[in-house]
């Protein structure tokens, strides 16, 4: 059965729009994953650590009937394919994918937090993912993407690029 996922990109390093464009043609390629819709991508300020240069972000939809753990091994290697390799946390990189939503799942595992744990702290994703899903439910916190994007102090958004 197919599920509804949200996935979060983001690049701050080379050509930043093209290489989230890269990573959502990889993505739409992949057996099993149909990719739905895009948000428009936003320049963001860092978040975690912000002495850094700004990212591009964008939300996509995708359906998939891929499980939640074998999505995040593809993802982990379109990041690879585009040249990431380890880094530090929140650092820099050519390319970032996170599974935000997984239908209304919850999955805690030792590699794995779906929702992500960040999700409703960011407007790196919350204001991409109010364009195409306001109305979503966070699963744990009860509240619609458009309830927590209302919510955010600062939310990092510098500007909409595409």
């Amino acid at each position: 059965m197919s599920e509804r996922v949200f996935l979060s990109i983001g690049s701050n390093i080379g050509p930043r729009v093209a290489n989230c464009t890269r990573a959502i043609e990889l993505l739409a390629v992949q057996r099993r994953i149909v990719l739905v819709r895009k948000s428009p991508f936003y320049e963001t300020s860092a978040w975690g650590k912000e002495d850094q240069p700004p990212f591009i972000n964008c939300v996509v939809e995708v359906e998939t009937t891929l499980e939640p753990l074998r999505l995040l091994d593809n993802l982990k290697k379109i990041e690879s394919n585009m040249g990431r390799g380890p880094s530090e946390r929140w650092g820099p990189r050519v390319i970032d994918l996170d599974i935000i939503f997984y239908g209304d799942r919850i999955v805690e595992t030792r590699g794995l937090t779906i929702p992500h744990p960040h999700a409703h702290e960011r407007g790196f994703v919350l204001i991409p993912l109010c364009c195409i899903a306001p109305d979503l439910v966070h699963p744990k916190l009860k509240k619609t993407v458009r309830e927590l994007a209302g919510i955010l102090k600062d939310t990092g958004v510098l500007r909409k690029v595409v």
